[in-house]
């Protein structure tokens, strides 16, 4: 199919957008491909739906393959559905809501897994229908406080989301291992690097969870893995190696010492260390106690909760988050330490949180035996060799610290290394909170009723547009792998004289009818500007008809390699077709 440059709908920009913080977000407008209409919120122009309908063939062929079969569900959803799950109030801020005339509460559905219960529900009945995959290409909205590059975090954004229905547990383990060899192809197929890592399943629930990233510095997730296995998490899943317990016998007794204008860790430990006595004190050897508050859904009511970690460790929110879902967590304000006056900021202790019914949750290393400096609940004022197990004793444990280059892998293999990753699509194995919530059940082969166990697996659609151009692209602009390229070829005609000009047309031609998907610039621009948006817009095979046409020859560039040679003009067309087959 050929399409001409003079009459496609595109303005390319030289400047990068005043609100572009990532390559792709850059790249992605100076070319053409999308366009912001609000915060969060973008409208794709025709080369950007080109490349986005790629994306999708790829992942209808993939979930095809495996048997699942496509459904439609509207974006506005009735609230009673979210409320029976209590997802209307777990969702919190995040969920944009609306009423209609007559005041009935809807919203716009951030995920779907409720409309698919029911629909199943409402289809199916026997034993004899199961198992049974059904997926969807929907749009998906979500009110983020904060939209940011892009289309990577936007408040409407199209996602592929599937859901399977099994009649056991050893069914739903093996829907679960389908759909992850379905995206383990998808995602080959669409020249990512990735990775697979352990996630929690936060306001999805289930058990089972698994993320891929696509490995990017640009990428909001952090994930850990280690070097010497295959062990890979997000992490938010990071489950921290417990040390052995240590004996408590041996330990001296807890002093309390007067430790003035230490509220911080670093002041507390310089003072210590200055304070001759007969020992070295680090960071680490500290009990920083963080304070905040957490909310229940559906709860108009906050609960104070101290969370204890070692002190050279910071609490890392999203992990915090994590662990109390579906909880609300926020940081304690003044009003809240004026209403506690045992909070004494900066010196807190596990002592006053006992006593005051305050629950405490220690991160998994403060074991019983182990030692620690840490607040006194007064002003300028510490405890040291505070001693688990026999001082203090904990509510129990919490995964809240910050995962660290360099800590032990949780399988035992060797220590972890850090990087960063776009999530572009997510797998749960759900189990029965839905069935559960709705009594979705199969009378099964001796009329008794079976509950139907479910899983839930989602990819980024519109995510993978700007997840591949992070990783494809270079200073000139976009690199596109050729299964998602708006085109196979992007001929430029570099002359203006009336030879070079049919000649390119007749090329073009001749490739069109070979079927090649062309983009001729036949634009009356000069040939700099035209060399310049060929390579910001990134097709993968640039194609010159110039001055060497006179010659015989064509020059053809690869995008991706930088590599550039000429062809014979007579065999230009078969060396095109060859070259330049699209794959999907």
């Amino acid at each position: 199919m050929l399409t001409r440059m003079s009459s496609l709908f595109l303005r390319t920009l030289r400047e990068d957008p005043a609100d572009a913080e990532v390559p792709s977000h850059k790249l992605l407008v100076r070319a053409g491909y999308v366009r912001r209409v609000a915060p969060g919120v973008y409208s794709w122009l025709p080369l950007g739906l080109k490349v986005l309908r790629n994306i999708e063939r790829v992942v209808r062929e993939e979930m095809d393959a495996i048997g699942a079969q496509e459904i439609q569900f509207p974006a506005l959803l009735p609230r009673e559905p979210y409320e029976a799950t209590g997802r209307w109030t777990e969702y919190g801020p995040n969920l944009f809501r609306l009423r209609d005339r007559k005041g009935n509460d809807y919203l716009l559905g951030p995920t779907h897994e409720e409309l698919f219960t029911l629909a199943v529900k409402g289809e199916y009945s026997s034993y004899k229908d199961y198992p049974v995959i059904l997926y969807q290409i929907q749009a998906k909205y979500r009110d983020e406080e904060r939209p940011r590059a892009g289309i990577l975090r936007g408040r409407e954004f199209l996602m592929k989301d599937s859901y399977s229905f099994d009649l056991s547990d050893e069914g739903l383990a093996e829907s679960y291992a389908r759909h992850r060899a379905a995206y383990i192809k998808i995602f080959d197929r669409l020249g990512l690097r990735y990775v697979i890592v352990s996630a929690t399943s936060g306001a999805m629930g289930g058990s089972a969870s698994e993320e891929f990233l696509a490995e990017s510095e640009t990428g909001e997730d952090t994930f850990v893995r280690s070097p010497e296995s295959d062990y890979a998490a997000n992490v938010e899943a990071v489950v921290t190696p417990v040390p052995p317990a240590q004996p408590v016998a041996d330990k001296p007794s807890a002093q309390v010492h007067h430790t003035p204008d230490t509220p911080t860790i670093e002041s507390l430990v310089a003072f210590l260390n200055g304070a001759g006595l007969g020992r070295e004190f680090a960071a680490a050897d500290t009990l920083k106690n963080v304070l905040v508050k957490i909310r229940q859904p559906g709860s108009a009511d906050w609960e104070l909760l101290g969370v204890g970690v070692p002190g050279d460790r910071e609490v890392d929110m999203k992990r915090l988050e994590a662990s109390l879902a579906p909880a609300e967590v926020a940081l304690l304000e003044e009003a809240d330490f004026a209403a506690n006056p045992f909070l004494v900021k900066g010196y807190i202790g596990p002592g006053s949180l006992t006593a005051n019914g305050v629950r405490y949750l220690v991160d998994p290393r403060i074991v019983t035996g182990t030692a620690w400096v840490t607040g006194a609940d007064k002003p300028d004022h510490h405890v040291v060799d505070l001693v688990a197990g026999r001082d203090f004793t904990p509510d129990g444990t919490i995964e809240a610290a910050e995962v660290r280059h360099g800590d032990p892998s949780p399988d035992g293999c060797g220590t972890l290394e850090a990087a960063r990753g776009i999530e572009i699509g997510h797998i749960f194995q759900l189990g029965r909170k839905y069935a559960d919530a709705f009594a979705l059940d199969a009378l099964g082969p001796d009329a008794k009723p079976v509950r139907i166990t479910m899983g839930s697996y989602g990819i980024g659609v519109s995510r993978l547009v700007a997840a591949i151009a992070e990783q494809s692209h270079d200073e000139f602009g976009l690199v596109w792998p050729r299964s998602v390229a708006p085109f196979d070829v992007h001929v430029v005609i570099a002359g203006k004289n009336e030879e070079i000009t049919a000649g390119g047309e007749q090329l073009v031609r001749e490739l069109d009818a070979a079927g090649l998907r062309v983009l001729l610039d036949d634009r009356k621009v000069s040939p700099g500007v035209k060399f310049a948006d060929a390579e910001l817009l990134g097709v993968p095979t640039i194609v010159v008809v110039g001055r060497g046409l006179a010659n015989g020859l064509v020059e053809v560039k690869d995008r991706a390699t930088g590599e550039r040679s000429e062809i014979p003009r007579a065999t230009a067309v078969a060396h095109l077709t060859r070259e330049c087959v699209t794959v999907f």
